[in-house]
């Protein structure tokens, strides 16, 4: 590894984080069938490693705790910080953990709810408040004037940066940078060497504007696992073919094509609310030590998905996690998570 550098997912990890759902949010007429997973992701995080969860006052704090204790959840392994929330979507506004040597680096960029989509006057400013809860104690923070969200950038721990125009060059967010700009002001404060950039790739009820994490995510170095649309009766067939073209024509470090892992196309899945189609991917995984958990929808194709991730992680365990609920919202499971590496979370 270089003497600065953005860790890769699959780096060895302290914790990860998680916002809880709660009834001042829109998760409130949902939690019912939302919080069960929520269950199932602490129960395998806890098996592995720390799990902080952001639990929005001391009254929230007791119904999770009485959750976690009911289902045998290792709490041993939890710590719980009381931090308002807006929304759930830790992996966008959490911090990005830079490695500097022997010093530890959370860079904690402006979230603005996906280019002003939605109020995140709370969660922008969550990761400040944890770093102040004494949380984080060997690390430093740096308060950025940027707006970056987790789940829009994929990193190989080399210096390689995969991300999505649609979402970087989003007027909305950074108005006055432009496409050069932007990777000038990654290579600072990501430690980017190379941004590889995406121009398609939109998933319907993606309020995102195309996170990377929704299509396409490093799993090693050289290998590139994406979601791929084969039927040509989809909405989507057009703009996922012309994806993966664009994903068959990226060089790695060594300008070599990458090893490409193509990930199945669940069916259709429409919100129980407004019958809106939703976005679920196979591609929102999350690496933790040891494992991978993988988002399911039960659908014919989460098999077939699990089998083509135990492909590219053959030392970790592949578990399933029905996300069905959590679709609701138009995120999956590796939106809900921000992973902190070696050296965070005590």
């Amino acid at each position: 590894m270089p003497q600065r550098f953005l860790p890769p997912e699959w780096y060895p990890q302290s914790g990860i984080i998680l916002t809880w759902p709660h009834e001042h949010s829109d998760w409130d007429e949902l939690l019912t069938i939302v919080e069960p997973v929520f269950i199932e992701i602490s129960r395998e995080i806890t098996k592995r490693e720390l799990l902080l969860l952001v639990v929005y006052d001391q009254k929230h704090q007791q119904h999770v705790l009485k959750q976690l204790t009911d289902s045998n959840i290792a709490i041993d392994n939890i710590r719980f910080a009381c931090i308002p929330s807006n929304d759930t979507w830790q992996r966008d506004y959490g911090p990005i953990t830079l490695i500097d040597g022997e010093r530890v680096l959370l860079q904690d960029f402006t979230f603005n709810g996906w280019g002003n989509k939605f109020d995140a006057s709370l969660d922008t400013r969550i990761t400040r408040h944890i770093y102040n809860h004494g949380l984080f104690p060997s690390c430093t923070i740096n308060t950025l004037d940027f707006v970056l969200e987790g789940g829009s950038i994929e990193s190989d721990g080399q210096g390689t940066i995969l991300t999505t125009s649609n979402c970087l060059m989003s007027p909305e967010r950074n108005p006055r940078y432009s496409k050069s700009d932007i990777e000038d002001y990654l290579y600072t404060t990501i430690a980017a060497k190379r941004l590889l950039w995406l121009d398609h790739g939109h998933l319907e009820g993606d309020d995102t504007d195309s996170h990377i994490d929704t299509i396409a995510r490093f799993t090693d170095e050289n290998t590139i696992a994406y979601v791929q649309c084969d039927d040509e009766n989809d909405s989507h067939y057009d703009d996922m073919q012309a994806m993966e073209r664009e994903l068959k024509n990226l060089r790695n470090a060594n300008n070599e094509p990458y090893r490409l892992v193509p990930l199945p196309w669940p069916s259709a899945k429409l919100s129980i609310t407004d019958s809106r189609r939703l976005p679920a991917t196979y591609a929102n995984f999350l690496i933790i030590n040891s494992a991978v958990l993988v988002p399911t929808y039960e659908d014919k194709n989460d098999q077939l998905a699990l089998d083509q991730l135990k492909e590219c992680f053959p030392d970790r365990e592949i578990i399933g996690i029905n996300c069905l609920p959590i679709i609701e919202q138009h995120g999956s499971l590796h939106c809900l998570t921000m992973q902190l590496p070696e050296g965070v979370l005590v």
